[in-house]
């Protein structure tokens, strides 16, 4: 069955850096668009990045854009975004995801921006 296993999630200083690592199983991630997503406190579930299935196609939410940077290895199955100069309002749980809204998604690591 379909596997996403986040991680990297942790507390960070504003303006600091941070980097997430998804982990995929269960199905052929090179054929794959893969996401992320967040949901912070309160809130719904909010896009953040996309890839397309060779990485030559990304896209950004314009909260994070500039900021963020989100990546793949096919050979490892593994999806990653960079987080640079990181704001409170980042602060979120962050999931992976095969689809935009979020249906099939990992368990979510948790990023806490604060001094």
């Amino acid at each position: 069955q379909v596997q996403l296993v986040e991680s990297g999630g942790g507390l960070v200083q504003p303006g600091g850096s941070l980097g997430l690592s998804c982990a995929a199983s269960g199905f052929t991630f090179s054929s794959a668009w893969m996401y992320w997503l967040r949901q912070a406190p309160g809130k719904g579930l909010e896009w953040v990045s996309f890839i397309s299935m060779g990485g030559q196609t990304t896209k950004y939410a314009d909260s994070v854009k500039g900021r963020f940077t989100i990546s793949r290895d096919n050979a490892k199955k593994t999806l990653y975004l960079q987080m640079e100069d990181l704001k409170s309002d980042d602060t979120a749980v962050y999931y992976c995801a095969k689809d935009k809204n979020g249906n099939v998604r990992g368990q979510g690591t948790q990023v806490t921006v604060s001094s």
